[in-house]
């Protein structure tokens, strides 16, 4: 393509995922526009150029088509069905809408696995009260996850809720659902799938994940996993199964359960860039967002080795804190040696909201471990008045 490239890559999205991808571009001196509604997004500290309007402006998508070589998104909450026209009409979408339309809704995806026998948890989909209250004597259990099929986003639409709630008619639903059955002593794994044009796929090192039981935000991650080489294996053949069944192009974080069992489940599949993977730019020889970069410019996949043991801890405002903000011990942190900090450019912080993320670096697993404990009990904001 030769060195500086003269493409325009087009952004629907200019939160964090949008700015990262942006800065991993940066090297091969690509132009970045991202569609955004807020002119100061994250993005926007990097971007070549802002157009603002909103994610579901159909107009406004067709002006960004028009300005730019190559489409792609780092939300799924779009217009997606200007992109399925745009797409019909020669414009070139990385990933493919088609592939978001399955994934939007959490009940089509749900479907998707069962009719290509990927493995995954037992579910209903229910609208009402009456179908819900079925699903849950159905599935069995003393829990169910109730999932907005469609809307949820960084933890929200997702309930772990008690059967007896339901069967009192202490809960009631809020919108057409997934209810699947609920695992006790669940661990959750994801793998980020590359897959180019050319059908070369690369995935990166397992990634082990904890989540907040109240947000259901990632809290902690590192690579590699604590798993065994049998079940990592399992991992990838069914995460890459789930990405080959709908012929996608482009970056996907497949994430999923192991069961206490040792049984492995498909959970969900995000198609762009993930929290699972921000590690990765530190972490690995090549990033997800530089691999995302890779294919959107049609070069090689690049190699996606850990460097070292990797760790993530995402920055997420705590209750109570609003409005400007401060991370207590930035200096701090920066003059440890292997960890990064980044921060995601928002104006103000608010309870559970993603601010930032650090990256911890070390030679082996007890040591990640033992500097991640220590950089968590630092990573915390304050309120400035």
């Amino acid at each position: 393509m030769g060195f500086p490239s003269n493409k325009v890559i087009g952004i629907i999205g200019g939160g964090q995922l949008g700015k990262m991808l942006i800065e991993a571009s940066r090297p091969w001196n690509v132009k970045n526009i991202v569609l955004e509604s807020d002119p100061n997004c994250p993005a926007s500290l990097v971007a070549d150029e802002v157009l603002v309007g909103g994610l579901y402006d159909a107009d406004k998508i067709r002006e960004l088509a028009g300005k730019c070589d190559v489409l792609t998104f780092e939300i799924e909450h779009i217009h997606v069905d200007v992109l399925l026209e745009l797409e019909a009409e020669g414009k070139q979408i990385i990933p493919s809408p088609k592939v978001l339309k399955l994934l939007q809704d959490k009940g089509i995806q749900k479907g998707y696995y069962s009719q290509l026998e990927l493995a995954t948890a037992p579910y209903f989909l229910v609208e009402n009260q009456a179908e819900l209250q079925q699903a849950c004597k159905a599935l069995g259990g003393s829990k169910v996850v109730v999932k907005n099929r469609v809307g949820g986003y960084d933890g929200k639409g997702v309930e772990i809720v008690e059967c007896a709630d339901i069967l009192n008619g202490a809960y009631n639903l809020k919108a057409a659902s997934v209810v699947e059955y609920f695992y006790e002593g669940v661990s959750e794994f994801a793998v980020i799938v590359s897959r180019n044009a050319n059908g070369d796929i690369q995935t990166f090192p397992l990634i082990e994940m904890f989540f907040n039981s109240q947000s259901n935000l990632v809290e902690f991650l590192f690579s590699p996993a604590r798993i065994s080489h049998e079940l990592e294996i399992k991992c990838n053949q069914l995460a890459i199964a789930a990405v080959e069944g709908f012929n996608g192009v482009g970056l996907f974080a497949v994430e999923l359960f192991v069961t206490a069992t040792g049984e492995v489940l498909i959970n969900e599949i995000a198609p762009r860039p993930h929290n699972s993977g921000h590690h990765t730019i530190e972490g690995c020889y090549t990033s997800q967002f530089e691999q995302l970069n890779r294919i959107l410019l049609d070069l090689p996949l690049g190699n996606t080795s850990l460097v070292q043991p990797a760790a993530m801890i995402n920055l997420v405002g705590a209750e109570g804190l609003t409005g400007a903000y401060q991370l207590k011990y930035e200096n701090e942190l920066m003059e440890i040696p292997g960890v990064y900090v980044h921060m995601y450019n928002k104006k103000e912080i608010r309870p559970n909201r993603k601010m930032g993320h650090i990256t911890v670096l070390a030679n082996d697993l007890n040591l990640l471990f033992e500097k991640a404990e220590k950089v968590k009990d630092m990573s915390g904001f304050a309120q400035v008045d």
